[in-house]
């Protein structure tokens, strides 16, 4: 692997341990919930009609996009302090 994709995924990780801003938390929350519904509905054992779990797939999909960006924002007074480090 290229040293340039080892420094971006080692990069991604290190945004996913740091501390994560308090609205990005609210979002990271409310995105898990959207997944839990949509799978919810997704896997449903009774019948429902196919746009219900059209509609389904699209909440669990936006949810889990959600919960996966919010995840990675870091607040800007942090990256400009580990930029100042290096």
């Amino acid at each position: 692997m290229e040293k340039r994709k080892q420094d971006k995924l080692a990069s991604m990780g290190k945004r996913c341990k740091d501390e994560t801003p308090p609205f990005f938390k609210k979002l990271r929350t409310a995105g898990l919930v959207l997944a839990a519904i949509g799978t919810s509905v997704v896997a449903a054992p009774i019948a429902l009609p196919a746009i219900a779990v059209t509609i389904g797939g699209y909440v669990l999909l936006g949810g889990t996009v959600i919960t996966a960006v919010s995840q990675t924002a870091v607040g800007e007074m942090d990256c400009e302090e580990k930029e100042k480090v290096k």
